[in-house]
């Protein structure tokens, strides 16, 4: 069945969104909501923190003047671009009036305002992202983006290379919703045409790129998809990594950071350039990663006391790397659940107290403490650690 209207969509029911839309002439239908919110409000996938997003037929400057006649706070966030942010009781809704692309260099635009809805919908990138709905939930679907939808088929609107020409990143958008939205499925024109690109997107900004990967990383199932962006060249990974991605999978995984870890530990520093990584999430990948390695080894002592809460991660890549039995895999798991970790009870400090200055033996002498400390799995006196350097 093809939906041709929203059902108790929460969001559309807001107070606040009904009065936006009541200040913005939505029951003329000048103003809709458009894009995701409505589109994952359709396959029940909408999530509480999502974007609501509206077009309209009012031009920016319009929007605001009646968004505050209304009580409405207006933002003009992108007005040079149509764009305006409207706030009430906790709600947030950017509104931009309808387009058109008059030049565009593949990165930017120079757009004309006009009150033209299929023109608006002609210039979007894939046809389950031009769905738009009324105050009341009606659908306004012109270019039968909710078939798509409910069968699963992630298609670029008209012609795949000239959507890719607007804006090259429509490549990377094409394979994230086709993982999404189209369980892994690639349509084969949009394939074709994003293989044909796929080596002209050095014009892309990294942080474009970047974030459009990491929230790829994030989706319950991609292994499958990222290998067919390594084989485009659009991704480097280590050997066997498409593979362990699925092991990944399979066992439940979904974490980015573990991802990060099982695309290659080599690659993490020119990864977080290539994508503007944030610090945290490579340490964190990197944390993952070596306590994956550890925990290959056996040492699963070292794997919690260095890493706490990344070696649940790091064993999950482990045994995906490993392609462990999942016997092996539980046995592992009741090991480092049951350990508990405790820092080292010793410090410099007492063995100053015991007449020892701070240099290379003090080090030494700590080392060995911290081994015996584990072996012991956590649970060596303090006095029996200092005996072993001071016996």
């Amino acid at each position: 069945m093809i939906p041709d209207r929203l059902e108790h969509a929460e969001w559309l029911e807001r107070p606040a969104v009904q009065a936006i839309f009541a200040a913005l002439d939505g029951a003329q239908g000048r103003t809709r909501a458009v894009g995701g919110v409505v589109r994952d409000s359709l396959i029940g996938r909408m999530q509480s923190h999502a974007d609501i997003d509206m077009a309209t037929e009012l031009l920016p400057v319009v929007v605001m003047q009646r968004a505050k006649a209304a009580g409405i706070d207006a933002y003009p966030t992108g007005i040079d671009h149509g764009t305006v942010t409207l706030r009430r009781e906790g709600t947030t809704v950017e509104v931009t009036t309808l387009r058109s692309d008059v030049v565009t260099d593949g990165r930017r635009a120079q757009v004309q305002f006009g009150t033209d809805w299929l023109a608006d919908a002609e210039r979007r990138d894939f046809t389950l992202n031009a769905l738009y709905c009324f105050a009341d939930g009606r659908l306004f679907d012109p270019l039968g983006g909710a078939a798509d939808l409910v069968n699963g088929r992630v298609r670029f609107i008209g012609d795949a290379a000239r959507r890719i020409a607007e804006d090259g990143l429509r490549v990377y958008r094409f394979f994230r919703f086709s993982a999404s939205h189209g369980n892994q499925h690639l349509d084969a024109d949009g394939l074709a045409a994003c293989r044909d690109a796929a080596e002209e997107l050095d014009h892309i900004s990294r942080e474009r790129v970047g974030s459009e990967m990491l929230r790829m990383l994030a989706l319950p199932k991609v292994a499958a998809t990222l290998g067919v962006m390594d084989r485009l060249g659009l991704l480097r990974v280590a050997p066997g990594a498409i593979a362990a991605l699925q092991r990944y999978e399979t066992l439940g995984g979904q974490g980015v950071a573990a991802r990060l870890a099982l695309l290659g530990r080599d690659s993490l520093v020119q990864r977080q350039a290539d994508w503007r990584l944030s610090k945290a999430i490579v340490g964190q990948a990197e944390r993952i990663a070596d306590a994956a390695e550890l925990l290959r080894r056996g040492d699963v002592g070292w794997a919690a006391y260095r890493f706490g809460e990344d070696a649940v991660e790091g064993l999950a890549v482990a045994a995906a790397l490993e392609d462990w039995q999942r016997e092996r895999l539980a046995e592992i798991a009741r090991d480092l659940g049951r350990l508990p970790v405790a820092p080292l009870p010793v410090g410099g400090a007492d063995l100053e107290a015991k007449g020892m200055k701070p240099g290379p033996d003090m080090g030494a002498a700590l080392a060995i403490m911290e081994r015996v400390w584990v072996e012991s799995e956590f649970s060596a006196s303090k006095d029996a650690l200092l005996q072993r350097i001071f016996h």
